[in-house]
């Protein structure tokens, strides 16, 4: 469609949509033609709207009632076919004034189309359990995922899955795996906290050495650096998986811990020289050393900054934090982990890694 054709559609959550789209239309069509089939339905994976991100904006493309159906093993091969033939048939065109139909856009984007004749192009994948979760995750998560099965999917994939919606668990199997994925084993959590900190231990004083010889760009960069791991940091410390950049702020915002930090880090970006910058990267600082302390993981330790040796640079000495949460690690497996690692959204930046787990995973069996 073009610009001049396209309807004027009245936004809702992308969520709450598609759990109408399926009780008020999937479900009775499952019900009136399979009635002894057993499955289960979910709205979760990719997509700003599984977030609860979705805007006006969203519309444009990927997004509409669409979900996941999920079929037993022993039941795929049998009904996959005759229940997507069954919706193409028996689907309205229309939920809540939204199309159920989609096309491919020329970018190869799913597209709503609206039609008035014809089978609908529907929008909902037809799969199991284990099919979904290991193309997407790349593994299946079973009860016995592993410390490396943990840190190598990433934070933004999980968040996909936890913030995800279950609209109906026949298969009683879709709800233990979102428990289970919650969110990371406490001496695992531990283990990223460390890392976290170690991360801006690295290079707290590199934001002040460049403004100290005048380059200013590199300064900014340094901090905005910092600002980014410090976020990093808060999301571990809240037990909240960090969305993909896109969201990584709006994410933040949600924290509790933002509406403090939040103009801190805004100021450190306004500064327009490296002191001014550093005085509001230290006040977040010490406000994260408060916040460690109020976790009760460690002892506590001291919250104030403190001159770099004899520079004029102050730092947090984010290295006893490492030190510390390290220290109280008992979990054998865990602590035979590299010390300078972590997790792969620690070690990596690539959207090409972070966004395809399964294509990594892939990828890395190649070269075993």
């Amino acid at each position: 469609m073009n610009e001049e054709s396209k309807p004027d559609y009245e936004f809702i959550p992308g969520r709450e949509l598609c759990e109408v789209f399926y009780k008020d239309t999937v479900k009775p069509i499952l019900e009136d033609f399979y009635p002894d089939l057993v499955y289960s339905a979910a709205h979760m994976g990719s997509g700003s709207d599984v977030l609860g991100f979705d805007t006006s904006q969203s519309m444009d493309h990927g997004w509409g009632p669409k979900l996941l159906l999920f079929l037993r093993k022993t039941d795929s091969n049998l009904y996959q076919d005759k229940v997507d033939q069954t919706l193409r048939q028996h689907l309205p065109y229309e939920i809540r004034g939204f199309p159920t139909n989609f096309t491919i856009h020329e970018d190869g984007n799913l597209i709503m189309t609206p039609i008035t004749a014809g089978f609908v192009n529907h929008a909902i994948e037809i799969s199991t359990v284990s099919d979904f979760f290991t193309e997407y995750l790349g593994l299946f998560p079973s009860e016995d995922l592993s410390i490396n099965d943990w840190l190598t999917i990433p934070e933004q994939i999980l968040r996909s899955i936890v913030s995800g919606r279950v609209f109906y668990d026949g298969l009683g199997e879709l709800q233990p795996i979102i428990a289970r994925l919650q969110y990371y084993p406490h001496e695992l959590w531990l283990y990223l906290l460390a890392n976290q900190w170690r991360r801006i231990s690295q290079e707290d004083t590199f934001m002040g050495r460049c403004g100290q010889v005048g380059d200013e760009l590199g300064s900014r960069i340094v901090g905005a650096r910092l600002v980014r791991d410090m976020m990093r940091l808060c999301f571990l410390m809240e037990k909240q998986y960090a969305p993909y950049i896109k969201w990584f702020g709006t994410a933040f915002s949600k924290l509790s811990c933002a509406k403090d930090l939040e103009p801190l880090f805004l100021q450190s970006f306004n500064a327009d020289r490296w002191q001014e910058r550093e005085t509001y990267l230290v006040q977040a600082y010490e406000y994260l050393a408060d916040m460690h302390n109020r976790l009760g993981i460690t002892r506590p330790l001291n919250t104030n900054a403190i001159y770099f040796h004899n520079r004029p640079f102050r730092v947090i000495q984010a290295d006893k934090f490492v030190s510390g949460i390290l220290s109280v690690i008992e979990n054998e497996e865990v602590k035979k982990l590299p010390e300078f690692l972590g997790s792969i959204d620690q070690y990596i930046d690539s959207t090409d890694v972070l966004a395809y787990a399964n294509k990594y995973r892939r990828f890395c069996s190649m070269y075993q």
